[in-house]
């Protein structure tokens, strides 16, 4: 069955063709959730949603554009409403923190530490560097998604940087 016919199928209800658009993308999907949740239950939770959102909006995917990019802009909006939701992000002073790069010297560390140490930001961070860092949103973006200015998303970058490199730093001191 093509992707287009399953659409069609899952906009009549059907829960067989929901089962296969579930399978298809589920993993896809499921990795956006892990990046923005501080934790794979709530991962998990996200991902139910998601596809609760796209099984009930799919009549308004008209065709047009990637199919794919629509349920995980989708995927993406959820995960990131529990956090408006919640009023994560401190007003800060925007000036204290210039956007700076950090520069890590050793690309030894293993991806499962990175992962750990990215899900174990403060959600306001983690979400900011996820969507600039790993997504490639501007600070624009970002600050529009999220409902916050360009400065708070730069500074909470920052901080997220700063927070990593600490981390990745205690690592190789540990390391040595």
């Amino acid at each position: 069955m093509t992707l287009e016919e399953l659409i069609i199928k899952c906009k009549n209800r059907d829960a067989t063709a929901q089962e296969a658009l579930y399978k298809k993308y589920s993993s896809t999907l499921f990795s956006i959730c892990l990046k923005y949740s501080p934790n794979y239950a709530e991962a998990q939770d996200n991902l139910q949603d998601s596809f609760l959102t796209i099984f009930n909006r799919i009549e308004q995917y008209k065709g047009s554009g990637s199919f794919e990019g629509w349920i995980k802009r989708i995927t993406v909006n959820t995960a990131l409403q529990k956090y408006r939701k919640q009023r994560v992000f401190d007003l800060t002073n925007e000036d204290q923190i210039e956007d700076e790069e950090v520069t890590v010297e050793d690309n030894s560390i293993p991806l499962d530490y990175l992962l750990k140490i990215i899900q174990e930001l403060p959600d306001r961070y983690r979400l900011v560097f996820t969507m600039y860092v790993l997504d490639g949103y501007t600070h624009k973006e970002i600050a529009e998604m999220l409902g916050i200015s360009d400065g708070t998303s730069k500074s909470n970058l920052a901080r997220a940087r700063m927070i990593l490199k600490q981390k990745i730093d205690d690592y190789n001191t540990a390391q040595n």
